[in-house]
Formats: C-alpha cells, structure tokens, sequence
C-alpha cells in the first residue's frame, strides 16, 4: 500500500466513525437521513467525484420505494445517497451482518438507518417485521439485489430472490437505479492518482410495481439493456 493509499485510508477511517458517533446521537430519521448525506458529500468530495444522472427527471420526488442497484464498489451507498439529494425518497438501507461487525463501518452502519440481515439465521422474521416497521415510519428501503459486491468483469451478477420478496410484503414499487460506471475502477484511480473531476454515471429506470410478475433481474436487465 502507498503513502497515498495510507492518507486515504486514514482519513476515510476517521471519517466515517466520527459520522458513526454523531448517528449515535439522533434521535429521529431525519437526522440520520441529513447526516448521511454530510457524510456522502465530504466523502465523495475529498476522493474529487462527482455524480452525474441520466433520466433525473424519473427520479420521483416523493412517495415509498424499493430501491434497487446493482452493486461493484464500497462506496455505492454514497453514490445513491447523492443521487436521491433532491427528492424526498428517504429510506433505511438493508446492511449485511459482516458490516455491522466491521471495525471500519460497524458504528457507521448500526446508526445509520439500516436493517441487518443475517443470511446465517434460520429465522428471517425479524428481518421482516424490521421492514414493516420501517416503511410504516414512512421510508423507503434501499437493497443491492446482487447480495454482494459484484467482482466480475459483467455489468451485473444474479439477483437473489429476497428484495422481490421485500417488495410484495411491503407492497412497495421498485425503483431501478443502475450505477453505469465502473465505480470500483474510478475509486481506484481516486485514491492511487488524485485525478481531478472524476464523473460516476447513473441512469434511472421506469418504476416497476411490485405485482409485476416478470422476474426482477429480467426486467431490470431489460431497463438498461443489459441483455
């Protein structure tokens, strides 16, 4: 690792626990959906990448969503909080048990407005009592349908089966989102060349609503013409 992957390092590391305490300190969602935003807008700023929107105007400005995305780099999350900084689409991320561990984005993600999911259980109850609890307050759920970050040299890997599952309980619309760079590459070149202006590209699908029967990597895939 070199001296300027060390700062980087460092400095996301200190960032992201000092935004970790002060998301242990709120006291409603709204807080923490502000203060996730701060964190994604000095994160992504330090690192000189911007967001830029395809089909913005798709974007809806109010109501309750499944958000989906496909997922190749950590900083995915911040990425989507970006785009959705004009609308009123706030919502509670679904966060694997292993991040909630994490040394590095432990406290971060279990005060962030998150609902854990834990793939070792045998009881996925809680998960989805946690889910309606979350959209009877009123927000949204953000998911990576892949399950984890896709390392493959493919725009997406397969969806698993549990965000339509999240979308029929809770009778929420999906709204597509797909990342179009490779955010994992820009990162990269972020943190090892300091390049300047670097752009991520997203593009905003059609909604798709939940009684859509049509598989939802079929029709995702077929939004951003992925086939």
């Amino acid at each position: 690792m070199n001296l300027k992957k060390i700062k980087m390092a460092i400095y996301a590391m200190y960032l992201t626990n000092k935004y970790g305490i002060k998301l242990k300190k709120t006291k409603t969602s709204k807080e923490k959906m502000d203060l996730r935003l701060n964190y994604s807008e000095e994160l992504l700023s330090k690192l000189n990448i911007k967001v830029q929107i395809e089909n913005k105007d798709k974007i809806p400005t109010q109501g309750q969503y499944l958000l989906i995305s496909n997922h190749r780099s950590i900083i995915d999350p911040l990425i989507i909080e970006q785009t959705l900084k004009d609308s009123d689409i706030k919502g509670y991320w679904v966060a694997k048990k292993e991040l909630y561990n994490s040394s590095f984005f432990g406290t971060f993600t279990r005060n962030a407005g998150t609902i854990l999911l834990d793939r070792e259980s045998n009881n996925m109850s809680s998960f989805f009592k946690k889910t309606k609890e979350v959209v009877k307050n009123n927000q949204s759920i953000f998911i990576f349908p892949e399950g984890t970050r896709n390392k493959e040299n493919t725009p997406i890997s397969s969806f698993k089966e549990g965000s339509r599952i999240i979308a029929l309980k809770n009778r929420l619309d999906i709204l597509p989102v797909f990342i179009k760079s490779n955010a994992n590459d820009i990162l990269k070149e972020a943190i090892e060349k300091r390049t300047e202006n670097l752009i991520i590209e997203i593009k905003i699908g059609n909604i798709i609503s939940y009684k859509d029967k049509t598989s939802l990597e079929e029709n995702y895939k077929k939004q951003f013409n992925l086939d």
